[in-house]
């Protein structure tokens, strides 16, 4: 008996899968328990709809993402901190703050958890910090520490 995968079964088959499994499995187990539905005509087309409609959504994320590393690519946000002699910072510049300034001085929006700075800014200058915005766009956002 033909059936599509609603769920994972392990050792079986992934969502989204079309597959040959014997008849009692699928009414006892896979049917009855929500894992599966019989592969009908009617619940192919549901499932090429799905799918079209998954990946509709999937390239216009990547396209925002895309239109995102843009903006910030282009930009330089300035942030003030306290400095000693050399240049070097009374504490830190944390992706946390950021993250605030940057929707303060330009209203765009990035979750911090995706700028992927190693340490701490703690100088003054020009330090470029990484941003993953998507699984195949990645951004540059020039970051300037001033002296206040």
């Amino acid at each position: 008996m033909k059936v599509i995968f609603l769920k994972d079964v392990k050792g079986q088959g992934k969502k989204g899968e079309v597959k040959e499994v014997s008849e009692g499995y699928a009414v006892n187990f896979l049917i009855k328990n929500g894992h599966a539905a019989a592969a009908s005509d009617s619940n192919i087309k549901v499932l090429d709809q799905q799918k079209q409609s998954e990946q509709k959504k999937k390239d216009r994320e990547k396209a925002d993402a895309e239109a995102l590393a843009a903006k910030l690519g282009e930009l330089t946000l300035q942030i003030k901190g306290k400095a000693g002699e050399g240049g070097r910072l009374f504490g830190s510049i944390t992706t946390k703050q950021i993250v605030e300034e940057l929707e303060r001085q330009t209203k765009l929006v990035v979750d911090k958890r995706k700028m992927t700075l190693n340490d701490p800014i703690r100088t003054l200058g020009v330090t470029n910090v990484p941003i993953k915005l998507h699984h195949d766009v990645n951004a540059t956002l020039k970051v300037q520490v001033t002296e206040e």
